[in-house]
């Protein structure tokens, strides 16, 4: 409750009240403030669409079925070029035919988002069933040299938080089993750019009549089981390292860590 003053008394308590106010220490974000994953389908070029468009709002769906952390269930798309794109911290880029050079405009945008500290899933949807790699892989490598030329790909394999952030796993797989890591662009001490030559979005992929767009190879369900689980690690460690400054979330994400299941077999 304000003092019952009047007059010029009155008026530098305001002032120091409103000076407080401003000295106040407030959180800091680099991206909006949805405090939610947000699997948004990278586009670039002349695409309208992305490779595996179901994908996205079925990661949300495991996610918060398995983890209760918070997704948005209905993601969108958002182009490279758009101011947009800075305002959540995770995009998805699968394609399964060769990308065109990004536009000066493009690359620009993809820079204001790693710079922010954003993370890239780079999805390779055109992978052989025998782990060979389509004419996506390589040209999004390309582009991506463009975006980050100071920057090159390493391995990362089970030793790697993204293989532990939820579950514990033992390999990378998605649509094929491919290689058993994945490659990662790490920038100051966090993998902002993630490769996957497996087609991840294939293993989630799930129409509208519930039945899976796309067979898994070759191991069937339980190569599709591991590779949700290595979606939903990619999940918490999007959440946990880009809402570390949203206290909110934290404690709760770590006690359903320490209680998920081990590694599969």
């Amino acid at each position: 409750m304000l003092p019952a003053v009047k007059g010029a008394p009155y008026v530098v308590f305001l002032a120091l009240v409103a000076a407080l106010a401003l000295a106040l220490p407030r959180p800091a974000r680099a991206f909006g403030d949805q405090g939610a994953f947000d699997p948004r389908s990278l586009l670039v070029g002349g695409q309208t669409t992305a490779a595996r468009p179901t994908a996205p709002a079925r990661w949300s769906w495991e996610l918060v079925q398995r983890t209760s952390a918070p997704a948005r269930l209905k993601p969108g798309t958002v182009r490279a070029e758009d101011p947009a794109i800075t305002d959540g911290p995770f995009v998805y880029w699968s394609g399964d035919a060769q990308v065109p050079a990004l536009t000066a405009a493009e690359i620009a945008g993809l820079r204001r988002f790693f710079a922010l500290g954003g993370v890239m899933l780079v999805d390779d949807a055109g992978v052989s069933a025998e782990g060979s790699p389509g004419p996506f892989s390589k040209s999004a490598r390309r582009e991506i040299a463009r975006v980050l030329p100071e920057s090159t790909p390493i391995t990362i394999g089970d030793e790697h938080v993204v293989f532990r952030s939820f579950y514990l796993l033992r390999r990378a797989e998605g649509r094929v089993a491919g290689t058993k890591t994945l490659d990662a662009i790490v920038r100051g001490g966090q993998a902002q750019v993630i490769f996957s030559a497996h087609d991840l979005g294939g293993a989630l992929a799930r129409g509208p009549t519930g039945l899976w767009e796309q067979s898994v190879v070759p191991g069937g369900d339980a190569q599709r089981e591991r590779a949700i689980r290595l979606a939903v690690n990619v999940a918490m460690y999007v959440l946990c390292s880009n809402y570390k400054d949203d206290q909110v979330h934290a404690p709760f994400l770590m006690r359903r860590r320490a209680m998920a299941p081990s590694v599969l077999p």
